[in-house]
């Protein structure tokens, strides 16, 4: 049995580095395997990301279109049909939205759409709500109570 102390690493594991350009009898010697002159053959002689060589690029080729707002404010989205999973006469606020899984990551705020039908009596206290589910949630017998989101939207 080997001991620790006179382990070798097996045969061709150790190579030494190659050095490039360090005479003709190497095999890459002279030009270090870049061939004569031109960009590729200098130091740092590589496009960028996006250069066609000198064609217009095709990120300014194309037609720009759209907006996006640098400071988006994002909602989370819960519709009605959701929301009838909470017991009659319960309070929905984000905590109880949270621990029901109906929404993970609050950002901005909680906003109620008016997708589907609310058959319970709740009060839902959330951020922002659609009129249409203001509308449905009221005339079920239920209140809405807006809170005043930190950023306006």
């Amino acid at each position: 049995m080997a001991e620790l102390n006179s382990l070798k690493a097996p045969r061709g594991a150790n190579t030494r580095k190659f050095r490039k350009g360090r005479g003709e009898s190497s095999g890459l010697g002279k030009t270090a395997g870049k061939g004569h002159k031109g960009q590729k053959a200098r130091s740092g002689g590589t496009s960028g990301r996006g250069f066609e060589g000198g064609q217009m690029p095709m990120q300014r080729r194309l037609p720009k279109r759209g907006f996006r707002a640098p400071f988006p404010v994002i909602f989370e989205i819960v519709n009605l049909d959701q929301l009838n999973r909470f017991d009659d006469g319960a309070v929905v606020d984000v905590d109880a939205l949270k621990g029901a899984g109906l929404v993970k990551q609050v950002k901005d705020g909680v906003k109620v759409l008016s997708r589907g039908e609310i058959k319970k009596k709740l009060t839902v206290k959330v951020d922002r709500v659609s009129a249409a589910a203001r509308q449905k949630i009221e005339a079920a017998g239920g209140k809405v109570e807006e809170l005043q989101a930190a950023s306006a939207g």
